[in-house]
């Protein structure tokens, strides 16, 4: 990852290397990551499985993870949040315009990783990726437009989470696991999956919670309590975490019925269970 964002402008790289945690705001190293790297690991478990030496997968590993990391830089200045992984976020470090650039650059660079394979395997792999940042354009254009909506169903928001990889229970997440602070996702008034299903639940409290995020102004911090509160009392959190459940259930299925190393089959196990299991 270093060594691909390193080839970036001096001016792009400082942003780039200082929102990947690989650098602070002045440009000095930190030896730190970027993060939990999830997609890359699984990037690097794909290869294995298809019976490909892993390091045969490190330019789609690292493709993935930049990509995910631009949508990050500017889901960043389109929510407004001030704090990701425990540090101010790139774009109130550098300015809006240097953290959409470094974010743009993220892109061009992963196509640029996948395509210098110079097999067809390499332009196949460009094109899905091209695909999977058109349904994460599309999943994040429907997050913005759900914010001033009020009837979103749990189907259009299902959708939604699936091109989005959106977290299910960033409502209550700690500060100290997620880096970002709690109840973010309400200030935003976002139509997260535990919030729609919660205000479909016809209970008093999803009527409550309606109206809590229905009115045009800034909710105060007693009111982003309290209305994660009434998700929780609506039933959202229990629907969210009982979908996780299903979900979780559902991939172990689909492993099960496949022809797979046990390794690989426990190392994707383990995935799915810390993502489903850790504290948001």
């Amino acid at each position: 990852m270093e060594s691909a964002v390193g080839r970036l402008t001096p001016d792009v790289h400082k942003v780039a290397a200082y929102h990947l945690g690989f650098a602070d705001a002045e440009g000095n190293p930190t030896g730190n990551g970027s993060g939990k790297a999830l997609r890359p690991a699984l990037a690097l478990l794909s290869a294995r499985a298809a019976g490909a030496p892993p390091e045969r997968g490190v330019p789609a590993a690292v493709a993935v993870e930049l990509v995910h990391n631009w949508s990050l830089l500017h889901d960043d200045i389109m929510d407004g949040d001030t704090e990701r992984r425990h540090r101010p976020t790139a774009w109130t470090v550098f300015g809006v315009g240097a953290a959409i650039l470094a974010g743009d650059a993220l892109l061009a660079l992963a196509q640029e990783l996948l395509l210098e394979d110079g097999t067809a395997q390499g332009a196949w792999a460009a094109r899905c990726l091209s695909a999977a940042v058109l349904r994460l354009i599309s999943g994040q254009g429907a997050d913005l437009a759900f914010e001033k909506r009020d009837d979103v169903t749990l189907a259009e928001c299902l959708d939604m989470a699936g091109d989005k990889t959106a977290a299910l229970l960033g409502i209550w997440g700690a500060p100290e696991i997620t880096g970002k602070p709690v109840r973010a996702d309400l200030r935003a008034r976002k139509k997260s999956l535990p919030v729609v299903a919660a205000m479909n639940s016809g209970t008093p409290a999803a009527a409550e919670l309606r109206a809590l995020l229905t009115d045009p102004q800034p909710l105060t911090e007693n009111e982003l309590i309290r209305a994660a509160d009434l998700v929780a009392a609506a039933g959202g959190r229990e629907w969210a975490e009982a979908e996780a459940d299903a979900q979780l259930a559902a991939a172990n299925a689909s492993l099960a019925d496949i022809d797979l190393a046990a390794d690989i089959r426990a190392e994707l196990t383990a995935i799915a269970e810390f993502i489903t299991a850790r504290q948001w």
